[in-house]
């Protein structure tokens, strides 16, 4: 019988990533894109491969740089306006609900705080937007994966 040995697999450190729980559709994209970024510093395509050999390899190239840029410079200087240190939050506070031993979160004033609840719903909408954005980018990646070897 013939044995085989025990293959050291492959380890991906994703280095956008902070230590602790993620949903999985957020650790898909961020390994996809760690890939392409250890694609561009660790295996330098640009050295081993003849971007400029035909039409589909100079736009693939221009996409791998395209995208590499954008997920290593653009998207982290994404700014929500939650971000402003100056907008007052209103406190987490809780009050008992008549009759009962519970509590329930208390409804803060919204006009005292309404800077927070305009940033607020800004937020909402840069979100909507980043994850369009992420989605089609990823989409992006996806198409020009056969690409991304040396």
């Amino acid at each position: 019988m013939k044995r085989y040995r025990k293959s050291k697999g492959i380890r991906l450190t994703i280095r956008t990533l902070r230590a602790g729980w993620h949903d999985k559709d957020e650790v898909l994209l961020h390994a996809a894109f760690q890939l392409l970024a250890d694609f561009v510093e660790q295996e330098s395509p640009h050295k081993h491969i003849d971007w400029n050999q035909d039409a589909v390899h100079r736009r693939v190239w221009k996409e791998i740089r395209d995208l590499y840029r954008w997920w290593m410079k653009k998207r982290p200087s994404r700014r929500t306006p939650l971000d402003d240190k100056k907008i007052a939050r209103p406190p987490l506070r809780f009050e008992k609900v008549a009759g009962t031993k519970f509590l329930r979160l208390a409804t803060p004033d919204k006009r005292k705080y309404a800077a927070y609840y305009r940033a607020l719903r800004q937020h909402a909408r840069l979100e909507q937007k980043w994850h369009s954005e992420d989605q089609r980018n990823l989409h992006r990646l996806v198409i020009i994966r056969q690409f991304l070897w040396t």
